[in-house]
């Protein structure tokens, strides 16, 4: 089932990476996350910059563990404490060559459908890094707009809140109530459906489910 499942993955990335190309964005095939990392490696030269929000693909990717082990100047938000820090790590992070993450959701048509809480990641993906570097397992795939939103509440947002134990009752409940509690994660909504800059944008779609 395994290859079957991959075969058909292959199929569809190689359509989504065509319909990426149309919207000024590239994209890679990769089986699996081992070829991702490898991919990821040839784009991000030595000694670049690279930050990250909280991606669970770049961890689970072997990415991450990959770049720290590299000539990487990593800017790791999570290392700011005091005001002053993160103040400066901001104005790092907004320069920073490269930003690493990954999408809640990808279209059939290529667009970038994700959701986010403080804005942190959604703001450096809109502007600001030099280069994007998206990596995106295929269980991610949706049909359309509203498909990438719908998965982003029912699957992706109730896991988050598992694993971060934001209070919000989607990980009470394990479902969205479409709240407006303290720690929801569903403040700002973001369709990435075209990159004005060429080159800026690097979607690797690999052959394993990632992330949630």
């Amino acid at each position: 089932m395994d290859e079957i499942r991959k075969a058909a993955w292959a199929v569809q990335a190689k359509t989504i990476i065509k319909n990426l190309k149309l919207r000024n964005m590239e994209g890679r095939w990769c089986a699996t996350a081992d070829e991702a990392v490898a991919a990821a490696l040839d784009l991000i030269e030595a000694g670049s910059s690279v930050t990250w929000g909280g991606s669970v693909s770049f961890t689970e990717s072997g990415l991450k563990a990959a770049l720290e082990a590299g000539d990487y100047r990593m800017l790791d938000r999570t290392k700011a404490i005091t005001d002053d820090e993160k103040r400066a790590m901001w104005r790092d992070r907004a320069s920073a060559d490269w930003l690493i993450m990954s999408s809640n959701a990808i279209t059939e048509k290529g667009e970038l459908v994700n959701i986010d809480g403080n804005g942190d990641r959604l703001s450096l993906l809109v502007h600001g890094p030099e280069h994007v570097l998206v990596i995106c397992g295929m269980n991610k795939v949706v049909p359309d707009v509203a498909s990438g939103l719908a998965r982003v509440r029912a699957v992706a947002c109730p896991m988050n809140a598992a694993r971060l134990h934001t209070g919000t009752p989607c990980e009470a409940t394990g479902f969205c109530a479409d709240c407006h509690a303290a720690g929801c994660m569903c403040c700002q909504e973001v369709i990435t459906r075209h990159s004005r800059h060429a080159g800026r944008i690097h979607v690797i779609l690999v052959g394993e489910s990632l992330g949630f």
